[in-house]
């Protein structure tokens, strides 16, 4: 297998994990000093592995599409196309139950099998007409305008997203 085929397989890996809620393939995955660069926020490992845990549980049903995949080298892109059912509140918008659709493109640099750093853009205005335009502009707004910080996602232990889960289909 060749570098190019084991970059590319990781970094679909790291979508497809994230897919298929198996965080423990994610982690061995992601390099210790892994960093995530994207739409104005910026996390290390463990905060980024608590926000992907954190959007599984708002958006229920997530199917990712890879319509186009790019090798170069050390740095794989990956344009995507993922959807889900809203059904629990995320960064300030409450679920609303409908089907979402969420545009992307991803640029993530590998070494050793294992991904370093990830960029990302999504396309925020599309997602923001499907789960509420007015809960995110205030949200994006009183974050802005008052300089607040949202807390660090938290990475959770496969106990607790069971519960979180169990808890989140009792609704």
């Amino acid at each position: 297998m060749t570098n190019l085929t084991q970059n590319k397989e990781a970094a679909l890996g790291v979508s497809t994990a994230i897919q298929n809620g198996e965080w423990d393939k994610l982690d061995k995955l992601l390099d210790e000093n892994f960093t995530y660069t994207g739409d104005g926020l910026h996390f290390n490992k463990n905060e980024y592995m608590g926000f992907m845990q954190d959007m599984t549980l708002a958006f229920t049903n997530l199917k990712m599409e890879f319509t186009h995949v790019l090798v170069d080298d050390d740095q794989v892109t990956i344009k995507f196309i993922s959807r889900a059912v809203n059904t629990g509140s995320f960064m300030g918008a409450p679920a609303n139950k409908k089907n979402i659709e969420v545009q992307g493109i991803n640029i993530r640099k590998i070494k050793d099998g294992k991904v370093m750093q990830e960029w990302q853009t999504t396309d925020l205005l599309g997602v923001m007409r499907q789960i509420g335009f007015g809960a995110l502009l205030g949200y994006a707004i009183f974050v802005g305008l008052f300089k607040v910080k949202q807390k660090p996602a938290v990475r959770k232990s496969a106990e607790e997203m069971k519960k979180l889960k169990a808890k989140a289909n009792k609704k």
